[in-house]
């Protein structure tokens, strides 16, 4: 990986998807039903189709609206529209009409909110387990400026899972995403191993914006040096030419052994490939990190 810049007019093969099958009707009707927004379509998301295919998506609290503005994100930003507060209730008839057992809960970035969401993420988990038995859950944060008793408020709710990305190596932060840094995100992984360490800590960042193999490495170094337990690896596709320019295309093979080379870190799972997203088989990543804990 360069960071040379590449002319790339079209999608290799192994970045093509087929059109939606039937099924994933339901999965978006069920989500009209509730009025709920999903990061599936308000981030473009390439796996969309088949994530509702298999009636699961990553939904999407605090409205559509971000209150942050970061280069490669396709979700709208500007100011924060007014919290639902039915929204956790909402979310949980959705999950249960689903049939899901695991579930994703993503929010916006909310700076302008007191608590930037903290409670609203932790009424939405105590939602979720009072519909659904045995449930596992998942949320995947924004940063809260790194406010330990924001923090708290999430993990005092106990999801299984506490997810929060750094997107991109260290040189690239401030482009990827200007209002966040690499070491604030650090900050929110190492409190939450503070706070509750027995729970699940997640992490992703996505290659072809010119970072380096080096830079990869170095990245995934300081995840575990916050105890980070899963991480994600994904291909960047920009939702517009207005957003990041794309780089390089990274091949399936070089997926898989970047995942081979960083998992020895240390690491519960390593999560690779070109359409691997933060939430994708989120579930199953889940289950195999588990595997290894107890190995």
């Amino acid at each position: 990986m360069t960071a040379g810049s590449q002319t790339l007019t079209r999608l290799p093969e192994w970045l093509r998807r087929s059109l939606p099958p039937a099924s994933a009707v339901k999965t978006h009707n069920t989500l009209g039903k509730y009025n709920l927004n999903t990061v599936c379509e308000s981030a473009l998301c390439p796996n969309r189709s088949e994530c509702y295919s298999r009636k699961t998506a990553t939904f999407m609290i605090l409205g559509d609206v971000c209150t942050r503005s970061c280069g490669f994100c396709a979700i709208r930003a500007g100011k924060g529209l007014p919290v639902e507060a039915d929204e956790p209730t909402r979310v949980a008839f959705a999950a249960r009409d689903l049939g899901l057992r695991y579930v994703v809960v993503t929010s916006v970035a909310r700076d302008d909110l007191q608590d930037e969401g903290a409670g609203h993420f932790a009424q939405t988990i105590r939602a979720l387990r009072c519909e659904i038995p045995n449930v596992q859950i998942e949320v995947l944060t924004p940063d809260f400026h790194a406010r330990r008793e924001l923090i708290q408020t999430v993990v005092d709710a106990r999801p299984e899972v506490f997810n929060h990305n750094i997107e991109t190596v260290h040189r690239l932060q401030k482009s990827v995403r200007p209002q966040a840094s690499m070491t604030r995100s650090l900050a929110v992984l190492r409190m939450i191993k503070e706070l509750d360490p027995a729970r699940v800590t997640k992490s992703g960042i996505m290659l072809g914006l010119g970072e380096t193999e080096a830079e990869v490495f170095e990245a995934a170094l300081a995840l575990r040096s916050v105890q980070c337990d899963i991480l994600t690896i994904g291909q960047y596709l920009p939702p517009s030419r207005e957003h990041l320019p794309l780089k390089k295309y990274i091949e399936p093979d070089y997926f898989k052994q970047l995942a081979d080379q960083i998992r020895p870190m240390g690491f519960k799972e390593v999560f690779a490939g070109p359409y691997v997203r933060s939430s994708y088989h989120a579930g199953e990543v889940f289950d195999a990190a588990s595997m290894e804990a107890v190995s």
